[in-house]
């Protein structure tokens, strides 16, 4: 028989596709179910808060996760509305998905639409919300630590007496957690006097908490330190500082960390000293997996914790970090959270 190139093509196409074929069943087998079915699993994402660089970043790296995995994102975005995020459970739950993140939102109105997921076979994880549910895993930034870390550099800064102001909204879960290890603080080191605590999260955040600080500051000239931890806290905070011209008299610590946040910090005399964060990205890739592992018949744990790192403005001047993409290469903790990682799943 006369081999032409033509025919030479042909035939060399027909092994190479048999060659593929042969792999695919292994391909399919190296996931589990229902991941060995591309397109197949559709998750959905509910979300309380959304405003702000950090929840834009923990979206990104929930799209990334999802799309590496090979599963359709929806996703659901109820603006700080308690009730409607409710009802968007029970839109995903009427839409069949196959999992949900409930990110964010309120214990009671979160705590029955999550039961009522679990009660129709969906698999559920909730990152930052406190649902009261056994079956349900908690993602968390380790957000004592976020605080523990942010409290330790102030100590180191400013010794062990301090005049402090405070912002915090109770009833939304990491703040919470933040408020045990800042009330553990002032125990262990009497010298911190909290001379006001105020807060809100109407939006937009950070210029509602710059109006309440401005009366806060004139009211309270003498403060030291702001706690204030949760980045759109710190910017409204800072906004305050500069335009009462307080910024060499005060010092900031935060938790959370963007490419706003890094440019904020590094400003010259900026009052925002330190930040604790994990990469809003990474906890959003982790959400998934989590997720991912419930679905598969694993096991990812009751509590799934993301480790933070400490941030302070020597670091980022130092190290001449400008952007979170600079802040992952220079400090490679911070790029990636070995958590939630099954041998079979794909990563970004």
């Amino acid at each position: 028989m006369r081999i032409t190139r033509r025919s030479f093509a042909r035939l060399a196409g027909g092994l190479v596709g048999a060659a593929l074929a042969a792999q695919a069943p292994a391909f399919a087998q190296d996931k589990p179910a229902p991941f060995d079915n591309p397109g197949e699993v559709e998750i959905a994402l509910v979300r309380y808060l959304s405003t702000g660089d950090f929840f834009q970043a923990y979206l990104s790296g929930v799209e990334a996760q999802a799309k590496a995995l090979g599963v359709q994102l929806r996703v659901f975005d109820s603006r700080q509305d308690a009730a409607l995020q409710a009802d968007m459970v029970d839109q995903a739950i009427a839409l069949g998905v196959d999992g949900i993140v409930i990110q964010h939102g309120l214990t009671e109105s979160m705590k029955e639409a999550a039961q009522r997921a679990v009660d129709a076979g969906i698999k559920v994880v909730a990152f930052d919300v406190n649902v009261d549910n056994e079956a349900i895993p908690q993602i968390e930034q380790s957000d004592r630590d976020l605080a523990r870390l942010a409290l330790e550099q102030a100590i180191s800064d400013n010794g062990e007496s301090w005049k402090a102001a405070y912002v915090y909204v109770p009833g939304i879960a990491p703040l919470d957690r933040r408020d045990e290890t800042w009330v553990q603080f002032k125990e262990k080191y009497p010298g911190i006097e909290e001379l006001a605590q105020f807060g809100t999260l109407d939006n937009p955040i950070a210029n509602s908490v710059a109006n309440q600080a401005r009366s806060v500051l004139s009211a309270n000239p003498d403060v030291q330190v702001v706690f204030a931890p949760y980045d759109e806290f710190a910017k409204g905070v800072k906004i305050a500082v500069d335009e009462a011209g307080m910024a060499d008299g005060i010092k900031i610590y935060s938790a959370d960390i963007s490419t706003a946040d890094i440019s904020a910090m590094r400003e010259p005399g900026s009052a925002w000293a330190a930040t604790a964060a994990t990469n809003p990205a990474v906890v959003g890739q982790v959400s998934v997996r989590a997720l991912a592992m419930l679905m598969a018949g694993e096991d990812p744990g009751r509590s799934v914790i993301v480790p933070p790192t400490l941030i302070t403005q020597k670091q980022l001047n130092d190290a001449d970090i400008k952007n979170m993409e600079e802040l992952s290469e220079k400090l490679p903790q911070f790029a990636h959270a070995d958590v939630a990682v099954p041998a079979w799943m794909p990563l970004p």
